[in-house]
């Protein structure tokens, strides 16, 4: 025994030394010189033998401990992630959450603008505001972008939409470089006979709601002209909006409760947001002080939660707004999960049930390219029923229509977004 103990010190210290060596080898002469200006050099070699050192006294200790078959490592969580020992215990699990949109768009378009028909320049034809904005383009998305750069300004849709109970409105958003606070979107209802075209007031109409957005985080206030009575707040810190970066916000209203949802996960949901009654007539968006000048567009408003298994199992043909698409592309957007997760329910419950996927796009572009690109994005549904939602590819067609079958004319951004659909046709 005493002989082995003096070998295995032997041979510690044989590989200490051997370790010095390469360490000492690895290191560039230019880098040397560098580093003894910096006096970083020892640090670095010390760094080196003690990383050594570590992993030779591990090893050292690992000849000598039972070990059983097929056990892991002990600075080795369950996933191969490292972790130190010293800190966390190898049976600790850190806590994950996931989450995803559950919202479904209804299949009514109540308003969409992307400012496809205003020239670059010039303020949108639909809107008023009592400060500046144009339309511009960007180095950072395809389209037409509502630049709204007036200081404490008010941007006013000019038309009344008579929203339903429950409906969605969804936007892109690209916050310039200083964004910090004070972008709000609202949705009121004016006084009865009293339609203001700008309505600058700070709690406009006789009752509404306001979706306060920051790069701190996401605010709710539902409030009542009429009766005076307190806001009722909702606030959510997760995932605020980021500088200079392309954000899809989506706003779901469902009677009084409100439900925001931001780059993949819900950021507020708050059950008795809006007051008992409310009905929304009007929205615009509002600017504060000099630090929030966003860019907005594709803006959407839609009706929600269609019955999906009555429209595809009793009428036999879903048309749906739900799945969406990156521009002239097939990628599948991931707020399409939860219509596409309603699809695959129906069809898991009635197994004997064969679709027809038909993709749709509106006029704008080459016939032939669309008609490929509505194939190809009806291939792409296909493809997220069967390896997401383990649907039978035996069960789905797919069906590229191109712009041949228009439901609106292709007059307007409005009736564009119309056309482009995804429809399902039980066979």
């Amino acid at each position: 025994m005493k002989t082995i103990r003096i070998s295995l010190i032997a041979a510690v210290a044989m590989l200490l030394c051997l370790t010095q060596v390469s360490v000492a080898q690895v290191v560039n002469p230019k880098e040397v010189a560098k580093e003894k200006a910096t006096g970083k050099l020892n640090q670095t070699i010390e760094e080196g033998i003690d990383s050594s050192i570590n992993k030779l006294e591990r090893g050292v200790r690992d000849i000598f401990k039972k070990k059983k078959k097929g056990s892991k490592n002990e600075d080795e969580s369950a996933e191969g992630d490292k972790i130190a020992p010293q800190k966390q215990n190898a049976s600790a699990q850190k806590l994950e959450s996931k989450t995803q949109y559950d919202f479904i768009p209804g299949d009514q378009i109540l308003y969409f603008d992307d400012f496809s028909q205003d020239a670059i320049g010039d303020f949108p034809a639909l809107w008023t505001s009592s400060g500046s904005g144009e339309v511009k383009t960007v180095n950072i998305a395809p389209g037409n972008w509502f630049h709204m750069n007036g200081e404490d300004a008010t941007y006013c849709f000019l038309k009344k939409i008579y929203f339903p109970d429950n409906f969605i409105v969804e936007f892109d958003i690209i916050p310039d470089a200083i964004f910090e606070y004070g972008l709000q979107f609202s949705l009121f209802d004016d006084y009865e006979g009293k339609f203001k075209e700008l309505d600058t007031d700070l709690y406009p109409g006789h009752a509404g709601l306001h979706i306060a957005m920051s790069r701190d985080g996401w605010e709710t206030k539902g409030y009542d002209n009429e009766g005076n009575q307190d806001w009722i707040v909702g606030k959510g810190t997760n995932k605020p909006l980021t500088n200079e970066v392309l954000s899809h916000v989506i706003i779901w209203i469902q009677n009084r409760r409100v439900r925001i949802y931001h780059l993949g996960a819900k950021v507020v949901d708050v059950p008795t947001n809006i007051y008992s009654g409310v009905k929304f007539s009007r929205f615009r968006f509002s600017v504060s002080g000099l630090n929030s000048f966003p860019y907005i567009s594709n803006l959407k408003i839609t009706t929600a939660s269609p019955d999906t298994r009555s429209k595809l199992i009793t009428e036999g043909k879903l048309v749906t707004y739900g799945i969406t698409f990156d521009v002239n592309k097939s990628n599948i957007k991931p707020e399409s999960f939860a219509t596409i997760k309603s699809i695959a329910d129906v069809l898991k419950e009635n197994p004997g049930i064969r679709v027809r996927i038909l993709g749709h796009t509106d006029s704008d572009g080459d016939d032939a390219l669309n008609l490929a690109l509505s194939g190809r994005r009806a291939e792409a549904v296909k493809s997220e029923l069967v390896d997401s939602f383990g649907i039978e590819a035996s069960r789905l067609e797919t069906e590229g229509a191109g712009e041949g079958h228009p439901v609106a004319p292709n007059d307007s951004s409005e009736n564009k977004a119309r056309n482009r659909r995804v429809e399902f046709i039980k066979l």
